[in-house]
């Protein structure tokens, strides 16, 4: 999906980063070792401490819009 011009995309684990997420936290110190840091990370692919309400809500706080392609 192209960018729409004028405007800036959501960066992966922005929101993460944003909130100092402790599970980000980790993944930031885990940075090398793969077999951990895979570990850590599937923690946040089937079971994310923070919910899609806060997600959501964090995106309209930064002014971000979601699109949808016709």
């Amino acid at each position: 999906m192209n960018s729409i011009e004028g405007c800036v995309d959501y960066q992966r684990r922005e929101f993460c980063k944003d909130i100092s997420c402790p599970i980000q936290l980790q993944l930031n110190e885990l940075e090398g070792n793969e077999e951990e840091y895979q570990k850590v990370r599937a923690q946040c692919k089937t079971d994310c401490i923070h919910s899609t309400y806060e997600f959501h809500h964090w995106l309209i706080k930064q002014g971000y819009l979601i699109v949808k392609p016709a």
